[in-house]
C-alpha cells in the first residue's frame, strides 16, 4: 500500500505547527527567544519545502531528512524546542514530538517504505565523491 500522501499531509501538519511554534517563541520578547523562534521557523519551511522540491544543497547538507529515523530525531528536536508555558505550544510540540517518535519507529518497520521525496538523497549518502 502507497502510504505517500499520508506522509505528506503529516510532514505539512508538522511544518505548519513548527512554523506557528517558532512564532510563539517570540513571546515574551527576549532576545533569546526571538533567536529560537527565528530557527524553529527556518526549520518548518524547511520541512514545508522538501514535500514539494528538494534543494541539492539539503540533500547535501542534511542528509538526515531522507529517513524515517533522521526525520524522526529531528522532529524530536524541534518539538522539545517548541515546548513552552501556554499550554497551546505544549500541545503543538507534543504532537510534533509524537509524530517524530512515530517516524522512529517506522524506521524498524520494513513493509512500511518511506515515500519518494525521503528516499531521494540524491545519490548514496555516507560515500564521499571524489
Amino acid at each position: 500500500m502507497d502510504y505517500s500522501n499520508i506522509f505528506r499531509l503529516v510532514n505539512l501538519a508538522v511544518g505548519g505547527l513548527m512554523i506557528l511554534g517558532g512564532i510563539g517563541q517570540f513571546f515574551p520578547i527576549g532576545f533569546q527567544n526571538v533567536i529560537l523562534g527565528c530557527y524553529v521557523i527556518i526549520f518548518g519551511a524547511a520541512t514545508l519545502v522538501l514535500e514539494f522540491q528538494i534543494p541539492p544543497a539539503v540533500s547535501r547538507w542534511a542528509p538526515f531528512l531522507f529517513s524515517f529515523i533522521g526525520r524522526g530525531i529531528f522532529y524530536i528536536f524541534v518539538g522539545s524546542i517548541v515546548l513552552h508555558k501556554p499550554p497551546i505550544w505544549i500541545v503543538a510540540g507534543s504532537i510534533i514530538g509524537i509524530v517524530g517518535v512515530g517516524y522512529v519507529v517506522l524506521e524498524y518497520i520494513p513493509q512500511i517504505e518511506p515515500p519518494q521525496n525521503m528516499r531521494d538523497a540524491g545519490g548514496e549518502w555516507g560515500a564521499e565523491q571524489i
